[in-house]
Order: structure tokens, then C-alpha cells, then sequence
């Protein structure tokens, strides 16, 4: 692709930031920095017609960790290390609320629910047992116990009597969200480029250079905020992408259910969306075949969602699907994400580790604040 001198002026010359990605960090990691550096001339560059990865195509979960979730954390981290997941994931979605409000991302609290199926009863035993001492290890986040035991009021089948709620999680409308991140960019003047993949990042002395499909232009700083794509433009294998498998029911008539729930360690999540359920997950038949950047759906695990979603969360009923997609994650074996500096100009905010939500105005904050 050509520029002429317009198009190189307008957009590409004398660039101060440039932020990859226009996700959940990207966008809040641009309002940042145009909020500290309110003359400075920023550019967001975005591979996808919408933001790609996860941020738009997410179930729009508004939690902190399910109890089993955190109950294998304790196995690899510290309990410090635990306390401070959940502290930023707790203060990531306090900042999201506070920047749109809840109205904007139609946020509701109505619990995030763990169920426990009957053919796994130690899991249960074992969250039972450990419930005291995550309560009390989580109150000063809290200020009081987030786990207490629930009824089946739902009716879900092949599954214990009680389940463990979190009082204190919620959902969002993740494309109100989205749309409202790129209404304030927009309100501030920073332009978003879509259509844009950036092949590499150059480092030349005291700035940056960019390499994109079809162009190439310098950068006094830049930020990586693609999470699971970040891998290739990092040269890093310490984040990873996790594909997540999702679909979307007909409506349903007369249904019941409220709340976001998870089940088998957080690999199954579902919620209501009005009177439809939003049903993902099961990225643990296949990790392999899960770690990729393409999107897509697999026979594997799309055939474990509807076998589940017709056993487990609507038992008896004929249920039929509307929609399916997919989206890319990061992860790593350490749940906390990276935001550092990777070389003189270059920085990333990434791997989320599926708490994109929770952690995302958290990160891209965090990473505009490396600016220098």
C-alpha cells in the first residue's frame, strides 16, 4: 500500500505512543496516556475490523475466581501471591465500573455460582473444607465473607445439593463495554486504526520502529497490548494463547436462571443473557489443539457443550443454538499478568489468563504509568 503525504502526516508522522491492540488494555492503556500527556500524539493500531482476541467475543464475567479456581491457585502460589490476584482483579472491576458505570455496561450482581457434579464429590468436599480459610484470607478484600453455600434454586442437573457462591461477583454487557471504551477514545481524539497487523517492532536508538502490513512509520514509545497474540511481536514463550470455545441459546421460554456460574474448575462457565444462556468452556478436553491463534470451533468441544447444556444447566429441555464463536486469551503458568518494560522504547501489558474483564482497565492503566 501507497500513503500519500496526507495520510503519512496525518496519521503516521511524529507518533508519540502507539498502542497495539484495541481491547480492554489497549483502549484504557491510550486514555491513560492522553490523560498524562494530554499533548502528545497517540495511535492505536487494531488487526480486526472490531477489537480482536477476547475482548469483545468474552461471556462478560465481572469475577474474581471461583473457589475451586483458587483452591488450585493455592497449590501454585503463595497465599500472598493469591490475595494479590484477587485484590487486582476486585480493583480492576471497580475501575471499569467507576470509568463507564454500571448503567453504560449494564453490570448486575447477582453472585457468581460454582456447581460441583455428583460424579466428582472430593472436589466438593474439598472446597467445603477450605471455605473458612478462604473467607477469612479474602475479607479484607471483601469486607465481609464472599463464599457461602447455596440451594440448587435452578434446578441443574447431575450435580450436588448445594453449590458455593461468591456473593460478589456479577455480569456486563461486554459490547456496551467495548463501545463505550471507543466512544471516550474517540471523545479524546486518539484515532484507532483498524485492519492494521503489525508484523514487527525495531528498536532504532532513542524510538521505535514499526513494521505493519502495507507501511511502516516510528514511534517515540510503543505499547504491546494484544495478550494472546503477543507471543510473535514479544519473541516470548511466557505468555500463550487459549482458545475459548463459545455458543449462545435460542431464547427460552420462562427461563429462570440469573447469574453467571462455573463448574469443574472454572474450564465450564455459563450465564443468562435476558432469557438465553451463554455456555463456554471446555478448553481441557484438548489443550493442545486450544493453544492457537485461530479462531474456530471444534467438534470435541462444541459436542461437550451441548451434551452438557442439555444434562447439567437445562435438563429435559429442548434447547436449540444460535450462535457460536470463539475467542484468544493469554495465559501462562503464572496467573499474574506481565506489565513491564521489554526493551528501551517497547513495553506490554498481557497475559490476563481469562480474567480479561476483571484485570483489563487494571493492566492498560498500568502499563500507560511505564511511559516515560
Amino acid at each position: 500500500m501507497e500513503l500519500s503525504y496526507w495520510e503519512y502526516k496525518t496519521w503516521l508522522s511524529q507518533v508519540d505512543f502507539t498502542v497495539i491492540g484495541s481491547g480492554l488494555v489497549g483502549l484504557n492503556c491510550a486514555l491513560r496516556l492522553k490523560e498524562q500527556y494530554p499533548q502528545s500524539k497517540i495511535l492505536v493500531l487494531e488487526r480486526g475490523s472490531l477489537p480482536q482476541g477476547a475482548s469483545t467475543k468474552n461471556a462478560g464475567f465481572a469475577c474474581f475466581g471461583s473457589i475451586s479456581e483458587l483452591v488450585s491457585d493455592l497449590n501454585s502460589h503463595s497465599e500472598g501471591e493469591v490475595v494479590q490476584l484477587v485484590q487486582k482483579r476486585y480493583s480492576g472491576i471497580q475501575l471499569l465500573r467507576k470509568l463507564l458505570g454500571d448503567k453504560t455496561i449494564g453490570f448486575e450482581q447477582h453472585g457468581g455460582h460454582e456447581l460441583f457434579l455428583k460424579k466428582k464429590p472430593e472436589l466438593f468436599e474439598t472446597c467445603l473444607n477450605r471455605m473458612d480459610d478462604l473467607n477469612e484470607l479474602l475479607l479484607p478484600i471483601f469486607g465481609d465473607a464472599p463464599f457461602v453455600e447455596t440451594k440448587n434454586l435452578f434446578g441443574f442437573g447431575k450435580i450436588q445439593e448445594q453449590y458455593i457462591t461468591h456473593q460478589f461477583e456479577g455480569q456486563l454487557d461486554t459490547g456496551k463495554m467495548m463501545q463505550a471504551l471507543l466512544q471516550k477514545c474517540y471523545d479524546a481524539h486518539i484515532p484507532i486504526l483498524n485492519g492494521v497487523e503489525v508484523r514487527e517492532i525495531q528498536e532504532t536508538g532513542a524510538k521505535a520502529h514499526i513494521i505493519a502490513d502495507g507501511f511502516e512509520f516510528d514511534s517515540k514509545q510503543v505499547f504491546v497490548a494484544t495478550n494472546g497474540f503477543a507471543s510473535k511481536l514479544l519473541k516470548s514463550e511466557a505468555v500463550k494463547p487459549a482458545r475459548a470455545q463459545v455458543l449462545v441459546t435460542q431464547p427460552i421460554k420462562n427461563l429462570h436462571i440469573k447469574g453467571t456460574f462455573h463448574f469443574d474448575q472454572g474450564y465450564y462457565y455459563f450465564r443468562n443473557i435476558n432469557d438465553q444462556i451463554l455456555f463456554g468452556g471446555g478448553r481441557n478436553l484438548d489443550i493442545k489443539t486450544e493453544e492457537t491463534i485461530d479462531f474456530g470451533e471444534t467438534k470435541i468441544i462444541q459436542n461437550s457443550l451441548e451434551k452438557l447444556l442439555s444434562e447439567v444447566i437445562l435438563p429435559d429441555q429442548t434447547i436449540e443454538i444460535d450462535r457460536r464463536w470463539s475467542g484468544i486469551m493469554g495465559v501462562g503458568s503464572q496467573k499474574s499478568p506481565i506489565v513491564k518494560q521489554i526493551s528501551n522504547s517497547v513495553y506490554c501489558g498481557v497475559r490476563l489468563g481469562g480474567m480479561g474483564v476483571a484485570l483489563g482497565s487494571l493492566v492498560g492503566q498500568e502499563l500507560a504509568d511505564l511511559a516515560k
